[in-house]
């Protein structure tokens, strides 16, 4: 099995899905002949042609509203943002039509887009290319959510974002693409949407995360271990719809909850577990439910780190928790 790095796994998944399927096809700014910002699809036009891999204006709204024209029309378009930052002029084309068309049409028409977009900071990338908006789309009602954290998911979550018949929006964290590496099998598998996975076992506390925030968990975990403390990882690797039963099983084992995320703390997704545990699971609860985010503020350049969850931070998110701050 080859050892591949976030940003191959994903350009041999949308290779996989160009050469399986002739619906395919995949499209934004610079996704042609240089394969993208950051290299993902890098090839695919010269191995699949300017019909099925092509460039795009600088035109949010045109890709996403080409997106949802071609995917009712029975296509199985890839659309790029380059930065998610900049997805906004085309937020109604996502929100008003690929979210709603299906529901509105009582199932006639499907929308099976995919928007793949790079998102999240520790990248010196300062304001307008750091930021985390993955809620404002778990928010849309009709739109899938996914967010890797590993290769071997990248792959399997991607092509089966793209076989699904709703939009989905997958979020890649740029800083990951070169430095997460794993071995990933080289044909056709799909990862299931809507299903978390244990990525590290514990019986003290059960700590969520997403993305690059999964690595910065399970190094926070190893700090803790030394201090015989055993923490469960979960990472929830879709947040739309994501695994309840997941977050439940194994708050109902360790009786406390810390969750991470680094965009903004306000009406972040950590709000909607903390939540959705409140709801349910209260009486499994032996202390406060503990939010590790970023803060309610735009994303700085100079002070970026100082904004960022880290493992630091999530260690004494951990011991407030078990009250032991």
């Amino acid at each position: 099995m080859p050892t591949m790095t976030l940003a191959q796994a994903l350009r041999n998944a949308l290779d996989i899905a160009l050469e399986r399927d002739d619906r395919v096809m995949i499209f934004g700014e610079d996704v042609g002949k240089r394969g993208g910002v950051f290299t993902i699809t890098e090839g695919l036009q010269e191995k699949y042609g300017e019909m099925r891999v092509f460039d795009t204006p600088l035109d949010e709204l045109g890709i996403l509203g080409m997106g949802v024209g071609l995917a009712a029309a029975g296509m199985r378009p890839v659309a790029e943002i380059q930065f998610i930052d900049y997805i906004w002029p085309g937020f109604d084309a996502l929100y008003s039509e690929a979210a709603k068309l299906r529901f509105r049409s009582g199932g006639r028409f499907a929308v099976p887009l995919v928007v793949r977009s790079p998102y999240g900071g520790r990248v010196k990338g300062g304001l307008y290319h750091s930021q985390s908006p993955e809620t404002l789309f778990v928010h849309t009602a009709g739109l899938k959510v996914v967010i890797p954290s590993n290769p071997y998911d990248a792959k399997g979550l991607l092509l089966a974002a793209i076989a699904d018949d709703n939009p989905v929006v997958f979020l890649e964290h740029k800083r990951m693409y070169f430095m997460s590496k794993g071995e990933v099998p080289e044909g056709y598998y799909e990862e299931p949407i809507g299903k978390a996975k244990v990525v590290r076992e514990g019986s003290d506390v059960t700590l969520i995360a997403y993305g690059m925030m999964v690595l910065d968990s399970l190094e926070a975990a190893k700090t803790l271990e030394k201090e015989g403390i055993s923490v469960e990882v979960i990472d929830l690797r879709s947040l739309m719809p994501f695994d309840g039963e997941a977050i439940l099983n194994s708050v109902a084992k360790t009786g406390h909850l810390v969750t991470v995320h680094e965009a903004p703390r306000t009406l972040g997704f950590a709000a909607e577990v903390a939540a959705f545990v409140a709801e349910r699971a209260i009486e499994y609860l032996d202390g406060p439910i503990v939010r590790v985010t970023g803060w309610d503020m735009p994303f700085p350049y100079i002070l970026e780190d100082a904004y960022m969850p880290n493992p630091v931070r999530i260690v004494r998110g951990v011991k407030k928790a078990l009250n032991l701050l």
